[in-house]
């Protein structure tokens, strides 16, 4: 039977600026976290509304550069690796940082003139007071001295370019910062979309792995039911024949109809085992005996759907079929510590004796034993244990364990 292959998503591929949202939060943040020290500085000096309008235009100019130094890196290193983003955000960073420092030397005139006045005093004995550009320089017995200092634009060329490169040196870092935040952000999302990727593509194996263990139940079991039914009609009991005919177009009615990668409630799977046996007991009508034990607060355990079903056709096969004295085939289920429980799967003669029934392997079609603990291990790895072997007063057991899952949860 051919398994259908499960198909993965391609990886969605990374647009220009599709992080925007994001990238715009945290330049808000940045300049919003810079404009409160701001505010707080120009709250403990006398005139600290013209500071404010003056860093407002400082910071609005800011958001607009750090805003096209996201746009550098999403253009020119959209789908490049970090170190190459690292690198267009290092030099449009500096790049930033000498536009920041020529932007504010032109703006100049721009700025208000604060009120606010810084006296100190001199080592000389004067009192020197600073406020805008003017520094006044009070004497005793002596007119004030008044100095106007020169604007920027008021300097020759080289000057105001040394001027400019000392504001730039001070944004620099505080672009590199930024960018230094965002990068690191991508880093993580890329780490964790890989982390994804590799989660589904483990998922989608160990989905396609349940599924191919799944459909090699169905095959296994109507072979060996085939030659029960084959038995029957040869040795002319046609009235088991018919019988066993109803029971497995039931079972297999309700079988197929399962998805193959779903799990089924316990009381599902041991209703659909009711359906086998009872086929069996058509052909075994003296010599098998049914026992099931399932407490009700494990009725709704989850667990692969037809995961007992290799291992009670085995109790059948090794035990009722090759033995001429009654059988009891038993499956019981108990619960354990750490919300975990026992599926236990046995046979052994009716009125006692021990060592007189063959040992259930997993020889024939290579299923069996096999098959189950291959799709526990697939299902839930080393959380779940598959042990079998003959028991000391006779007979052979299959013990199963695994977590206790209702609704696909612990």
């Amino acid at each position: 039977m051919t398994v259908p292959m499960l198909m993965m998503p391609p990886p969605r591929v990374r647009t220009q600026f599709a992080d925007w949202p994001f990238a715009l939060k945290s330049i808000v943040g940045f300049w919003c976290f810079y404009a409160l020290t701001v505010v707080i500085r120009a709250f403990l000096g006398s005139d600290p509304w013209t500071t404010l309008q003056n860093k407002l235009i400082v910071v609005g100019i800011g958001v607009l550069i750090t805003g096209l130094i996201y746009a550098a890196i999403s253009i020119f290193a959209n789908r490049s690796s970090i170190r190459r983003k690292a690198i267009i955000a290092g030099v449009s960073s500096a790049i930033a940082s000498v536009v920041m420092g020529g932007t504010l030397v032109m703006i100049e005139d721009m700025m208000h003139e604060s009120k606010e006045q810084f006296r100190f005093q001199a080592r000389e004995g004067f009192t020197v007071v600073e406020q805008g550009n003017q520094i006044r320089i009070e004497r005793t017995a002596q007119e004030p001295l008044v100095l106007t200092m020169p604007k920027v634009r008021e300097l020759d060329w080289m000057k105001r370019v040394r001027y400019a490169l000392d504001i730039a040196v001070t944004w620099l870092f505080f672009y590199i910062g930024w960018s230094a935040f965002y990068l690191a952000y991508q880093a993580q999302s890329e780490a964790l979309g890989v982390q994804r990727r590799l989660a589904d593509a483990e998922s989608a194996a160990q989905a396609a792995q349940v599924r191919a263990l799944r459909y090699q139940v169905n095959p296994h079991f109507l072979f060996n039911t085939l030659n029960s039914l084959s038995s029957l009609v040869m040795t002319g009991r046609t009235d088991r024949a018919e019988t066993m005919l109803l029971a497995l177009s039931t079972f297999f009615r309700t079988s197929l109809s399962l998805d193959p990668s779903a799990d089924v409630s316990l009381e599902e799977e041991i209703d659909l085992q009711r359906l086998y046996l009872d086929i069996e007991m058509a052909r075994f009508p003296d010599r098998l005996t049914v026992e099931i034990d399932v407490p009700k607060d494990l009725e709704q355990a989850r667990l692969p759907a037809l995961l007992l079903q290799p291992i009670v056709e085995n109790a059948i096969k090794y035990g009722v079929s090759k033995s001429r004295k009654a059988v009891i085939v038993r499956i019981a289920a108990r619960r354990l510590a750490d919300n975990r429980m026992a599926l236990e799967i046995s046979n052994r003669l009716k009125h006692g004796g021990k060592d007189e029934l063959p040992a259930a392997t997993h020889e024939g079609t290579g299923l069996g034993l096999a098959n189950v603990c291959q799709r526990l291990d697939a299902r839930w790895g080393n959380r779940a244990s598959c042990r079998y072997g003959p028991m000391s007063g006779g007979g052979y057991k299959v013990s199963l364990t695994m977590p206790v899952e209702t609704d696909g949860r612990d």
